[in-house]
């Protein structure tokens, strides 16, 4: 087990592309941190940048006391998982899990006691004579996590691992990943550009885009509280709702107006900071609020008015999509409504104010 700081670290390529810039990470001994971000974002170069199949632009690896930049993969003791498995098709499992120890120089002794150990442990054992084509995609790829558990490396490197799978059992997958890590306590690093692996598995996460770290945080913080719009809108499944609002000032309070609507009063004694800037510069606020803060007003309630545009039913939810009356047409809220909707597409309803704790602002 190990620490891993990565400072100032950069990655540019021969043809000038940058894929990694001006990265600060620091992941303690045992964690489990996760990597998310959209396709091309640097997430995979990041990944083998650690294990020392990228060379370092610039900046500095660190891996507990010893500098990396310049050890071989060999050298660092990390192992990485890719997602298409690259387990040897003709060995069988034990085969599998015992070549990195073969390459090593164990004795047979040490072999045999540290795949057992491995076996049972990710509960290969009654499959150790089979081939790989024998085994089904969850089986392939605790596989090749045996492969790497087997040589006892410092730092465990997950490359979207379960991307082949499908979805019952990504989540079996996931869920054992999970556990196997807090078995083990061996600091993983993984990857995915999948939001539900990243909020279930990640004891913190980094968010990146185009090579340059957007947040990292818990999942807890980053849902509720995102640094930036692009953050709030790529984290939540559906993203926050964004929309550019326009302020008016009473004596007592702040109206938010979104189209011909007032969403939202807010106190003037403490407005949000972006609320008091917007408000001392004279121009709009980009404000947010999440799906499941939108609720239908009653009819004694304070609210606005919104025009249904789409409906999408989920089986144990439906997500409405609506936009506030005046709301330009290129406007997209959506809200959450449980089971089956009985609403309908053009439809108007009336939404309860929203609540001021509940809203996000954003610089423009």
């Amino acid at each position: 087990m190990a620490t891993v700081r990565l400072h100032h670290v950069g990655k540019t390529y021969p043809n000038g592309q940058i894929a990694l810039k001006d990265i600060d990470l620091s992941i303690p001994d045992g964690e489990l941190m996760v990597v998310v971000g959209p396709s091309g974002c640097g997430k995979s170069t990041l990944l083998r940048v650690l294990a020392g199949l990228e060379t370092i632009t610039h900046g500095e690896l660190w891996i507990d006391d010893k500098r990396a930049n310049d050890l071989s993969p060999q050298q660092r003791n990390i192992a990485m998982v890719f997602q298409d498995y690259a387990l040897y098709p003709t060995m069988s499992v034990r085969e599998n899990l015992s070549f990195p120890l073969k390459m090593r120089k164990l004795s047979s002794a040490e072999i045999r006691h540290k795949v057992t150990w491995a076996a049972d442990l990710l509960d290969l054992g009654e499959v150790l004579e089979r081939l790989p084509r024998q085994l089904s995609g969850g089986q392939r790829q605790r596989v090749a996590m045996g492969r790497a558990l087997v040589r006892e490396p410092s730092v465990f490197l997950l490359d979207e691992p379960l991307s082949n799978l499908d979805t019952k059992l990504r989540a079996q997958v996931r869920t054992e990943i999970g556990d196997l890590q807090k078995r083990t306590g061996t600091t993983m690093i993984y990857v995915t550009h999948d939001q539900i692996e990243a909020m279930t598995l990640g004891h913190r996460i980094t968010i990146l885009d185009q090579g340059v770290i957007q947040q990292i945080a818990t999942p807890e913080a980053l849902y509720e509280h995102p640094a930036s719009s692009w953050v709030a809108g790529f984290i939540g499944t559906p993203p926050m709702n964004l929309a550019e609002a326009l302020m008016t000032v009473s004596p007592s309070h702040v109206e938010i107006i979104i189209g011909q609507e007032t969403v939202a009063t807010l106190s003037k004694e403490n407005p949000p900071v972006f609320v008091k800037t917007a408000l001392e510069n004279g121009h709009s606020v980009l404000m947010g609020i999440r799906p499941e803060a939108l609720l239908i007003a009653t009819d004694h309630e304070p609210g606005f008015m919104a025009t249904v545009t789409t409906i999408e039913y989920l089986g144990h939810e439906t997500l409405v999509h609506l936009r506030p009356l005046g709301a330009p047409a290129s406007m997209n809220w959506i809200i959450r409504a449980h089971g089956q909707s009985t609403l309908k597409v053009g439809s108007q309803i009336r939404l309860e104010r929203l609540k001021e704790e509940s809203l996000h602002f954003f610089r423009f």
